[in-house]
């Protein structure tokens, strides 16, 4: 399951990253890694980007970034 499967107001652990390089670096360096819980609290009316809660700070994520973002329910 990926974050971007995940529905507005449910809960999940990051099991892995599956994005290379820079990609990864810039979504590990806004506290997403392994073992950190995401709640995720709003989607865009389009559908992108989503609105998240990782480590106590609220981050917009695109739809193409959160289909790399293996987790598992919390």
């Amino acid at each position: 399951m990926t974050l971007n499967d995940m529905e507005v107001g449910h809960t999940c652990i990051v099991e892995r990253l599956n994005d290379e390089g820079e990609i990864r670096r810039r979504i590990m360096d806004m506290g997403i890694t392994k073992g950190a819980e995401i709640c995720v609290m709003k989607i865009a009316p389009l559908g992108d980007p989503i609105d998240v809660t990782v480590r106590g700070y609220h981050l917009s994520l695109r739809r193409s970034d959160a289909a790399n973002i293996e987790v598992i329910p919390a």
